[in-house]
């Protein structure tokens, strides 16, 4: 299947994407290898933004369920991101791309603070924008954020960077006969709970048309390849849904 050329995207990272082989906080092998795929997908022309999550250094809703309050936990979550979006910048800066962290947080001595506008300016120009500390509000997850920051950007696609090459009937790493969509409409995901992105974020994307496109981050040259239409993944859109 062909997909169409997408101009401006969001990319959602997982927090863990930035771990490689451990168990917890950040590998610099492992962002300079994002680094190269991200700088690599910007070299097609393509004008990118991301929001990275922050579970590999500390995730909110778990704290929260050890006892921990949901909005302090939310907020050292939030935190958490930040840190991600540094360690991405300076992998990418490194490879001589342009880029600029936006905090939903005011942090003036490490970020610039989110204004929409600005964010927009930036991408004109040909920056890459890392968007950091989610909404800026507890309670709502970086997917949601990501959602959100892929509407305010009027992005053509929001790419979801997962270890499977797309979305399954069933977990592909528990049931060896599990099928791949090749394309699912928003309501399938919703209903069957297909479990891509957090409810609110799967509606916000179809409230606004953004098309999700679920794809494996840690193959090599993955993220250029289903940019350009050509690799493995699965498109979340409107209408009927098809295997």
């Amino acid at each position: 299947m062909t997909r169409p050329r997408f101009n401006r995207i969001l990319l959602k990272l997982s927090g863990e994407a930035l771990m490689g082989q451990g168990q917890f906080g950040i590998d610099p092998e492992a962002v300079a290898g994002l680094a190269g795929e991200i700088a690599a997908a910007k070299a097609q022309g393509h004008e990118l933004c991301l929001v990275v999550g922050g579970g590999n250094i500390f995730r909110g809703m778990a704290a929260a369920a050890k006892g921990f309050d949901r909005a302090t936990a939310d907020y050292m979550g939030m935190l958490a991101t930040v840190m991600n979006a540094l360690a991405l910048q300076n992998a990418l800066e490194k490879l001589g791309v342009d880029t600029r962290v936006l905090s939903a947080i005011p942090m003036a001595s490490v970020s610039e603070p989110y204004i929409r506008r600005r964010a927009l300016r930036h991408l004109e120009k040909g920056r890459i924008v890392l968007f950091a500390a989610g909404t800026g509000n507890p309670f709502f997850t970086t997917d949601t954020a990501a959602a959100l920051r892929a509407a305010e950007m009027s992005c053509d696609a929001l790419f979801k960077g997962t270890s499977v090459d797309g979305i399954y009937t069933a977990d592909p790493k528990k049931v060896a006969d599990a099928k791949r969509y090749e394309t699912v409409s928003f309501g399938k995901v919703l209903s069957d709970d297909l479990k891509v992105m957090d409810a609110a974020a799967v509606a916000l994307c179809r409230d606004n048309n953004i098309p999700i496109v679920v794809f494996n981050i840690r193959q090599s040259g993955n993220l250029a390849e289903v940019l350009a239409g050509r690799g493995t993944a699965t498109v979340v859109q409107n209408g009927e849904s098809a295997s």
